[in-house]
């Protein structure tokens, strides 16, 4: 198993990935602006300094570097902010992987980079979304989770195979924690996010369980030799966050949808996680079914696909 550094560690996202790594077999040393006092493995460092990213990056010396870190709620700070804190962080945390000599890169996008919700208007080609399908940013965070993905592509272009990168677009993401009550992200709780469809609408009713994340980072870590250098994943639950068909709730809420949603039927998602079932092997395990133990249809894996 691998030495691995994961940068924010202490997200809601973060937490879960350490543990699963961890349970996995990996020495995962944790990365936030505060160490953890619990965790001696943790350290704290303001990884938007390129030097200090250095400086700690090769005195771990990881041989695998996941990075989370970022402002990572949509217009929580200002745009600029966003925008230069997330992209710093990105270049400062990769050229500090390489200098220290890592082997494997993967950093954190985010299916925004689609551009749902654009108050211009949004109306993709098809559903479910997919890895093939042109980006569409609209908003700062959304075009700085872009600029990640094509700055690993660059440091994959310039080194080669001599480093291996990927990038990953977790889908809403919910915390062990939040299936039992804890607020999500929107502070709202996840029951609430079912009973009033109007909440995880303008999301497309994505989500994923951040344990099923950090599994994708294991099976990834795990197969990252084996697939093209650069790839970008799509990572979410086998179905839809919602307790009707999409096919019938997009309409409702989202009725410029209409035409491209007539397929999502029975469970099925509007993000397809098809690339990494198909070359990762990578399956969820978790859905809002299971872990809130509602009385509900099963759910159609075969619709993800």
């Amino acid at each position: 198993m691998s030495r691995v550094i994961v940068t924010g560690s202490a997200g809601r996202l973060g937490r879960s990935v350490v543990t699963v790594l961890r349970d996995c077999g990996h020495e995962v040393i944790g990365v936030d602006r505060e160490a953890d006092p619990g965790d001696p493995a943790s350290r704290g460092a303001d990884l938007t300094d390129a030097r200090a990213a250095s400086w700690l990056f090769s005195e771990v010396r990881p041989e695998a570097v996941i990075h989370l870190a970022a402002i990572a709620v949509p217009f929580s700070a200002p745009e600029d902010v966003i925008l230069r804190t997330n992209t710093a962080l990105a270049f400062a945390v990769m050229q500090a992987a390489v200098d220290a000599g890592a082997r494997t890169v993967i950093t954190a996008s985010s299916p925004t980079v689609f551009g749902y919700g654009s108050p211009a208007g949004w109306t993709p080609r098809r559903l479910p979304l997919d890895e093939s399908m042109e980006p569409e940013p609209w908003n700062a965070y959304a075009l700085s989770k872009l600029v990640a993905e094509r700055t690993a592509r660059m440091f994959a272009a310039q080194l080669g195979n001599q480093v291996r990168f990927a990038s990953f677009r977790p889908c809403y993401v919910i915390a062990p924690e939040e299936w039992h009550g804890a607020l999500t992200q929107q502070g709202h709780t996840v029951l609430e996010r079912l009973d009033r469809p109007e909440l995880a609408a303008p999301a497309l009713f994505n989500y994923v369980d951040a344990r099923d994340a950090g599994m994708f980072l294991h099976v990834l870590m795990s197969g990252i030799r084996d697939i093209p250098n650069g790839e970008t994943f799509l990572v979410g639950a086998a179905d839809a966050l919602a307790r009707r068909p999409l096919a019938e709730l997009i309409p409702d809420y989202l009725p410029q949808l209409t035409g491209v949603a007539a397929d999502l039927t029975g469970s099925r998602p509007a993000f397809s996680i098809a690339k990494a079932q198909r070359l990762l092997g990578w399956h969820p395990t978790r859905s809002w079914r299971s872990e809130l133990g509602v009385d509900a249809e099963p759910v159609l894996t075969r619709g993800a696909e």
